[in-house]
């Protein structure tokens, strides 16, 4: 299992930012007690979230000013891609709603099953507790992009990612708001790579809730799906 990589130098966490100066410093902390690597990309904040990552050990890279999260991701893995030894990127939120513990047992998957990517799902166990309507959208959401795209996955919108260097270095996001994960699913998709799912916790807290993780910003999502 995973304590036969125990330092995992060959993982890199993506980690977009975007004023989280009170709780980026605990993220990446926690984070590199298992993973040494993390890039923060710093999306044009207006607070001192950059400068917390970087005292607590994280690579900064930083936007002028804000392009949104699929921006920040894709200038993370060009990023990461610089340095010849990753061999895996992790897409990490930067509000403390990911589990280490959980890209663990990513990585134990993707090695025991030569798999590319690996997409986490809070839909495979019940650790994660949406609300009913919350759940409802994000299958909407998973149903429209199962048809659109090719995958059959059963949680299209999690921010919890696993990809191998060779499908990192032919992503290309230009959706820079939240319709890029259904982008980058689409083109995992055209690329015919060996995916899977693996169960996650994500923490729905009362700061990530305030942060984007509302029911309304679900209905976002689903809405630039549709009319993007």
């Amino acid at each position: 299992m995973s304590s036969a990589h125990p330092v995992n130098d060959d993982v890199w966490l993506v980690v977009p930012l975007f004023n989280e100066e009170t709780v980026i410093a605990d993220v990446v902390r926690d984070a590199r007690r298992t993973f040494p690597h993390v890039v923060v990309v710093d999306d044009g904040s207006s607070d001192h979230g950059a400068d917390a990552a970087a005292a607590a050990g994280a690579v900064v890279v930083r936007h002028p000013v804000n392009l949104g999260q699929g921006a920040a991701l894709q200038t993370g893995f060009a990023y990461a891609l610089t340095v010849p030894t990753m061999r895996w990127a992790v897409t990490f939120d930067s509000d403390g709603q990911h589990q280490v513990s959980d890209v663990l047992e990513m990585l134990d998957k993707a090695r025991a099953e030569d798999l590319q990517v690996v997409f986490g799902s809070r839909f495979l166990d019940d650790r994660t507790t949406p609300s009913f309507m919350k759940k409802i959208v994000l299958r909407l959401a998973v149903g429209y992009t199962n048809l659109t795209t090719g995958t059959k996955l059963t949680d299209a919108h999690n921010g919890l990612r696993l990809l191998r260097r060779d499908v990192v270095e032919r992503i290309d996001i230009t959706q820079n708001r939240m319709a890029h994960a259904s982008e980058l699913v689409a083109q995992i998709g055209e690329m015919k790579v060996r995916y899977g799912e693996s169960p996650v916790h994500i923490l729905y807290t009362d700061y990530s809730k305030a942060k984007g993780q509302s029911l309304w910003n679900s209905v976002n999502i689903l809405v630039e799906l549709m009319f993007r």
